[in-house]
């Protein structure tokens, strides 16, 4: 071999070494990122989980010193074939973690005495691996060290960071690279769902990049479009007797045609003259009881604060925000969830009417986005608690109506019998007929 041979054939080896060197090292960092993010057990959890969880922070803006705050949960069983779930509340400015998370589809609920967890056995990382975010900057253990930023939030920043915030997240979690992935969310995250899903699909066709698997996305008693949804509450509240005809009339006189979030101050005068008839209900949860203390007070205010909480069955609790404002103040609770310790000395809570009362941009509609969204494939799943006052199932009814699509199934009753069923011989759950048995 001539001398010039065996200095390319060097060369080669040498560029090799440093390459594998290189990716040796890159699996280091993203493991041992992951690693001080793992959350082996959180204050007062009298039981063993049998899945992994991690929960910390993302960088979204160096220069803002702005990070969202995250919990995410491995499914309980084959998580390397389940697909990824991201899910978002509303608000705006409420916390995923409380209500998402402790409250309804994750795998840990808050004890009555704030102090400990139990198991939730309909939690969604049954069948999902999946991620709950506080966001925007502002909300739960978010946090930015820019004094301007919580108030200056809005739909169009919400939607950049979370896209940046789940590239990042990628980063340190490469192996949920290209797995199928969902979005889901309700109330307010009826707008965040379909702008983030929007911002993906832009990402994708801009940079190629398709680390983000975006398959579809779902939302609940979701914010619509404002039109719609307006007229859908109004009628809802009038058929259930929760306000009068003259009340009935004045909303569809003052606003019907108003912004969910910038409503005038003659909507305004009404929507609490419809509070005050609906009495002392879970707006959220119309039959079900509601929480009797001083915290309450602030629940009631009918279209306020765009989140749902409400829940059916023998085992409903009506103070479950009330127990989460206690348990996720704990200090050793802050210390296992690595939450910065400077955020941590605040007060935490469920939501913030900072960020509410302070939002910037919020469209009108965003059933163009669904448009757009159907034509690039997404499947979208739209559903709607039937109880719920603050985006009821007539106003679901209306936006969809709005989107002018073709049935393609006609309507007929669904029972739970034939839906998501645990059976204690299998492991996990399964979703065994997503249409509902008809009869």
């Amino acid at each position: 071999m001539s001398g010039a041979s065996r200095c390319a054939v060097l060369a080669v080896l040498f560029l090799l070494a440093v390459s594998g060197a290189a990716a040796a090292e890159g699996s280091s960092s993203w493991r041992g990122e992951q690693e001080r993010d793992r959350v082996p057990r959180v204050p007062g959890q009298g039981f063993n989980a049998s899945f992994a969880h991690y929960a910390g922070y993302v960088t979204v803006s160096e220069e803002r010193g702005a990070a969202l705050f995250y919990w995410f949960f491995e499914a309980a069983h084959e998580p390397a074939s389940k697909p990824l779930v991201l899910w978002l509340n509303g608000g705006p400015g409420c916390s995923s973690i409380a209500f998402g998370l402790g409250e309804e589809v994750g795998p840990f609920h808050i004890n009555a005495d704030g102090k400990g967890v139990h198991m939730n056995p309909y939690s969604w990382n049954r069948v999902a691996n999946i991620l709950f975010l506080d966001s925007p900057v502002g909300v739960g253990y978010s946090y930015s060290n820019t004094s301007g930023d919580i108030l200056s939030n809005g739909d169009e920043k919400t939607a950049k960071d979370s896209l940046v915030f789940l590239t990042k997240w990628l980063e340190r979690f490469p192996q949920y690279k290209g797995r199928e992935f969902y979005l889901t969310g309700e109330s307010y995250a009826g707008h965040y769902v379909p702008q983030l899903a929007q911002a993906i699909k832009r990402h994708h066709e801009a940079s190629g990049d398709k680390s983000i698997n975006l398959k579809g996305y779902m939302v609940g008693n979701a914010l619509t479009d404002d039109f719609h949804d307006h007229y859908g509450i109004f009628q809802y509240m009038w058929t259930t007797g929760l306000i009068s005809d003259n009340t009935y009339k004045l909303l569809n006189i003052f606003c019907d045609f108003e912004s969910f979030i910038h409503s005038s101050p003659q909507c305004d005068k009404i929507l609490d003259i419809a509070s005050t008839e609906a009495g002392n209900i879970d707006s959220y949860s119309i039959f079900t009881p509601t929480c009797h203390s001083s915290f309450a007070s602030s629940r009631n205010k009918v279209m306020k604060r765009l989140r749902s909480v409400g829940k059916m069955g023998e085992q409903y609790d009506p103070c479950t925000e009330k127990h989460s404002i206690v348990y996720f103040n704990l200090a050793e609770v802050q210390k296992a969830l690595h939450v910065n310790p400077v955020i941590g000395k605040s007060k935490w809570e469920t939501c913030s009417g900072v960020i509410n009362n302070n939002w910037g941009d919020s469209e009108r509609s965003v059933l163009h986005i669904y448009h757009e969204l159907i034509q690039y494939g997404l499947r979208i799943w739209m559903f709607s608690g039937d109880t719920d006052a603050v985006i009821p199932v007539t106003s679901t009814r209306y936006s969809i109506n709005a989107l002018k699509l073709p049935t393609v199934a006609p309507w007929h009753a669904w029972y739970d019998d034939d839906g998501w069923w645990l059976d204690p011989r299998l492991p996990g759950s399964h979703l065994r007929d997503c249409e509902g048995r008809r009869s």
